[in-house]
């Protein structure tokens, strides 16, 4: 369940990089393949979304093994680290008809349980103004 009220407390216009943690289904649960399929059909519905609205799939993968911390409730299967320009328009995307319609089933059909963590920036490599005096 999206937590609105949460993301409500957060400065609108801020940059956000949202953090997903996938577990999914063996099977997917409208019996169209497995767990991924359907997470694949999520994505190829999602991606789009979120580029129309500025933002970019920064980063993806597969989650191996647990290095540190408690093992129960941590064993995810798939990682994947979404930037939006303001967190407005994150909220805007997941509370549209379209992605209700069009992406959300997927999403429910395919992961067994999906965490997304709203992050704010603290440090970057991959900025610009990071790189001063290399």
């Amino acid at each position: 369940m999206l937590n609105v009220a949460g993301l409500e407390r957060l400065d609108p216009q801020s940059p956000v990089v949202m953090l997903n943690l996938m577990r999914f289904h063996a099977r997917s649960r409208d019996g169209d393949g497995s767990g991924w399929d359907a997470y694949l059909r999520y994505s190829a519905v999602t991606v789009p979304m979120i580029k129309a609205r500025g933002g970019t799939l920064l980063w993806t993968g597969d989650a191996k093994a647990i290095a540190l911390g408690p093992h129960a409730g941590n064993d995810w299967d798939f990682v994947a680290l979404v930037h939006y320009p303001t967190v407005a328009a994150f909220l805007d995307m997941m509370t549209s008809e379209a992605y209700e319609r069009e992406a959300d089933p997927h999403r429910l059909n395919g992961c067994a349980e999906h965490v997304i963590i709203a992050t704010s920036e603290a440090y970057s490599k991959f900025r610009a103004s990071s790189h001063q005096g290399s």
